[in-house]
């Protein structure tokens, strides 16, 4: 029996791509995930959870997906991010989040 796929986002692991980082390392890890389409629902939350945190601009917008994907998944969720203090700001206390 294999696992479950992990349900993620197709644009953080593309902008995660790395030159000196093998091809098949990537595409391994893409292939543990189900990718979620960005939906009107997911982009109209994304836009207040912007407004909410008072961030804006293309910096914050993946980020803001990001949390508002996590936000409409299925208890428990964790999102392991650079930006913990950001994406914190976007998720609230109802998602984990986890510097890497």
């Amino acid at each position: 029996m294999t696992a479950a796929p992990r349900t993620g986002l197709l644009l953080p692991p593309i902008e995660a791509q790395d030159v000196r980082a093998k091809s098949d390392r990537l595409r391994r890890h893409l292939s543990r995930l189900r990718i979620e389409p960005v939906t009107e629902d997911i982009s109209a939350l994304a836009i207040e959870l912007l407004r909410d945190a008072r961030r804006h601009g293309h910096k914050y917008a993946v980020d803001a997906v990001v949390a508002a994907t996590a936000l409409r998944s299925v208890r428990p969720v964790i999102v392991l991010t650079s930006d913990e203090d950001d994406m914190r700001k976007l998720c609230g206390k109802t998602v984990q989040v986890v510097k890497v």
